[in-house]
């Protein structure tokens, strides 16, 4: 989402003729996109402010602008704590930016828009995607409030955006050239429940599939208590849709997940992911853990190690448990788990992911895949098979775009590695 919003505003910017910076030296306004999901995160926020205090000392001319997630606290008590930023607004506010930009010195030179993890150059492209794929918000938001999260309080209650808008922002993406689209929400899978009609993630689904010219939709974060039939049976008849799905377990222990305020069981996860896999038999599933959630034990711990060696996700992005103020975890436990035991389960489980996904992706050895070409990186053409899975190859001709079928010859947990059979399309 973050990305989706930095690549709007950097397209703001250089449609008012703002050329983007390779330096963040040489900027005359840097933007700042925040995300707080994690503590660390928001350490990097702090950080990289303390960075550009000191260059904005040194160049008093350079102007500062900040959204994102960390601008929905005390915009007063942000200024008074970083007197040297010149704009804070928040996530979606584009009008207060281009009204700050309208009002301002005129910025003709070069600009630099960031994520929250340090300043890097954006253009009005998305960068090696620009192309080839796009991210299109559907849905901000999110009205679960999940204990240890604090989403709902910086990016406020659900609310879709309109079919025909999305339509009409997907058509003229397919139109530039994009070939995928990306559907985005916090939580992707409440789409709809607020417009009138309350049209459905799978009926959006079907209205964006006839688009010519659209090669492949995706869509995420799912929340597993709202994922519907009518959404699988979508997955499993639009051949637009690709057969992959982010769905997040967050623990393998039914009173962790009630403590989390997650509102299903494991059963109830298990439930869907069979039905997923018996609906869409090739799925690939990536999932979210957190570990040393207040008052895990080491046998709630193991009861989700236990899930996850019987699931086998194909990808699990696994965390340590970060209290972040303002949520109710912060509120009614104390962060109870050692940091070394956060750490340690981390590790277990990315030991036996590691081998899950080893074995998950050796059954691709030898087979043929269809791939999306996204760009180059270190010296080969890198794309994406309609399961996420990230496959190189090597090849001469400009592949950037290009929809080819290769042959695959190596496989690790993390990529495949192809040879070219042929290029279906350009």
């Amino acid at each position: 989402m973050n990305k989706a919003e930095s690549w709007h505003i950097a397209g703001m910017l250089a449609a008012a003729g703002i050329e983007a910076s390779p330096r963040l030296d040489d900027a005359d306004l840097v933007i700042l996109n925040t995300c707080v999901v994690r503590q660390s995160a928001e350490d990097r926020i702090i950080g990289t402010l303390g960075l550009l205090a000191g260059m904005k000392r040194e160049r008093p001319s350079m102007r500062i602008a900040v959204t994102g997630c960390y601008t929905a606290r005390d915009r007063d008590a942000l200024h008074r704590k970083f007197p040297h930023v010149d704009l804070f607004f928040g996530s979606g506010e584009y009008d207060a930016l281009a009204h700050w930009l309208d009002a301002g010195p005129p910025f003709t030179k070069e600009l630099t828009a960031s994520g929250a993890s340090a300043p890097v150059p954006c253009s009005g492209k998305q960068d090696s995607l620009s192309d080839v794929s796009a991210y299109v918000p559907i849905i901000q938001g999110c009205n679960n409030f999940c204990t240890y999260c604090i989403v709902p309080y910086t990016r406020g209650r659900e609310m879709s955006r309109p079919p025909e808008a999305i339509e009409g922002e997907v058509v003229r993406l397919v139109s530039g050239g994009i070939k995928e689209v990306v559907l985005l929400g916090q939580n992707v899978d409440s789409y709809g429940h607020d417009l009138p009609g309350t049209p459905s993630l799978a009926d959006l689904l079907a209205r964006l599939h006839p688009i010519e010219g659209l090669r492949r939709l995706r869509f995420l974060t799912n929340h597993p208590k709202d994922m519907s039939g009518n959404l699988i049976q979508a997955m499993a008849t639009l051949d637009k849709v690709c057969e992959h799905l982010d769905l997040a377990l967050q623990s393998g222990d039914d009173d962790v997940l009630s403590a989390m305020g997650r509102g299903y069981t494991v059963e109830d996860f298990t439930r869907l992911v069979t039905d997923l896999r018996r609906a869409i038999p090739h799925v690939s599933i990536a999932t979210d853990i957190i570990v040393g959630f207040p008052g895990e034990t080491d046998e709630q711990f193991q009861h989700t190690v236990d899930v996850l060696a019987r699931l086998r996700f194909d990808v699990v992005h696994v965390a340590a448990y970060s209290q972040r103020p303002g949520t109710v975890a912060a509120r009614r436990f104390s962060d109870s788990v050692p940091e070394d035991t956060k750490h340690d389960r981390v590790h277990t489980i990315e030991a036996l992911q590691e081998t899950i996904s080893s074995e998950i992706n050796s059954a691709y050895l030898y087979r043929e895949v269809e791939v999306l070409v996204q760009g180059t990186r270190r010296g080969k053409w890198f794309g994406r098979t309609r399961t996420h899975k990230l496959v190189f190859f090597e090849g001469e001709e400009d592949y950037a775009g290009a929809m080819v079928r290769l042959s695959i010859f190596k496989t690790s947990p993390w990529a495949l590695q192809g040879n070219l059979v042929y290029n279906s399309t350009v």
